[in-house]
């Protein structure tokens, strides 16, 4: 599983909650890009669209 490293205040807006790009549950974390998405939607897509080994 993929684990990102947030801990810096970038990844969070004080401006307020927006809907999470891919669960459309509100959160004041943003992306590396600016998006709002919560850390485990994420991680969970990073690992949803990682190619692995079997993969072709």
């Amino acid at each position: 599983m993929a684990l990102l490293d947030w801990r810096s205040p970038e990844h969070f807006d004080h401006s307020g909650d927006k809907p999470c790009v891919l669960c459309t549950k509100p959160t004041p974390l943003r992306s590396d890009r600016g998006k709002p998405v919560h850390k485990v939607c994420a991680e969970q897509w990073i690992d949803d669209h990682t190619r692995k080994e079997n993969d072709r």
